[in-house]
């Protein structure tokens, strides 16, 4: 099979991934283990399994770049994961996949800020779009048997931010080192980081939790983390990083019809009920944003 087509595929999966993520992660929280011990779980986990994958593969890392790597590592991993659990425990994974969608938009305005890239009239109009409709959707949120909340929106929106934080600041290491390198050791101090937040829930595990519950434990710690990861790194290396970004668009569409498909099986479920003609106007707005700041020229 050619690389391109596996890398389309990767990225295929990686979204789908995220996008099922939303759902199984919240048959977890809050009612079996809280947010933050849930990131403790997950970061463990996968910090095991990057190390197991770099014993395969050497590479030295200069004592002045571990200040660095750890700053990575509290806003790509450690902030992130803890304001992102937390968001969605408390609210609509419906929101929290749409909201996702303008980390491109705020990887646009962090640039201008800190690597004082090029300001165009595509980048005003797109980051002005994208944070209205981000603005918009976490202002209509907290409807009844909607399952949204403007706080768990608002801690969603700030994990969009660090991980657009961590993306710009990532890129100086990833050009002098290897992926799975800057990973491993980024993973390996966000652990430290989240134990003081999550070892006080470890207690509350049990393995005689229901099945479906230790399953998902064991599908965010292994393919939301470690797959994702590494099938990024893959579709990076061999697609354009406008056509990788892109696909996060489909994330809040796999997200909706997953929504669409609990709530048909199960009439208990509010999914669908947190699907409106609004949000979807929403999500229009921030698709266009998107749009628009990943082009490089003006409009006319």
């Amino acid at each position: 099979m050619p690389k391109k087509l596996l890398a389309h595929l990767a990225l295929l999966a990686v979204n789908l991934i995220y996008g099922s993520s939303h759902f199984i992660a919240k048959e977890v929280m809050p009612d079996y283990l809280q947010p933050n011990t849930f990131i403790l779980f997950r970061v463990a986990g996968a910090t095991i399994l990057f190390w197991t994958l770099r014993y395969f593969i050497r590479e030295k890392v200069d004592r002045k770049d571990l200040g660095r790597i750890a700053l990575v590592g509290f806003f790509g991993v450690a902030l992130n994961m803890l304001l992102f659990f937390q968001g969605l425990s408390i609210t609509s994974p419906i929101d929290s996949a749409i909201i996702m969608v303008t980390s491109p938009v705020i990887v646009t305005l962090l640039s201008l800020v800190i690597l004082k890239t090029k300001l165009t009239t595509n980048k005003i109009v797109g980051i002005s779009m994208g944070l209205v409709g981000a603005i918009l959707l976490i202002s209509m949120s907290g409807g009844k048997n909607t399952g949204s909340s403007i706080e768990g929106n608002l801690l969603i929106m700030a994990n969009a931010t660090s991980y657009s934080l961590y993306l710009v600041l990532v890129k100086p290491l990833l050009s002098k080192y290897k992926p799975i390198t800057v990973i491993t050791y980024m993973f390996s101090f966000a652990f430290f980081m989240v134990l003081p937040f999550g070892i006080s829930g470890i207690q509350d595990f049990r393995f005689d939790f229901p099945s479906v519950v230790l399953w998902s434990i064991v599908f965010i710690i292994l393919f939301t983390t470690f797959c994702t990861y590494l099938f990024n790194v893959f579709a990076v290396k061999v697609l354009s990083p406008t056509i990788s970004s892109s696909y996060i668009y489909l994330q809040p569409v796999f997200a909706m019809l997953i929504g669409f498909g609990i709530s048909f099986y199960n009439t208990e479920s509010n999914y669908a009920a947190a699907i409106t003609w609004q949000k979807l106007l929403c999500t229009l707005l921030i698709f266009v944003g998107v749009y628009l700041t990943s082009r490089g020229k003006k409009v006319a």
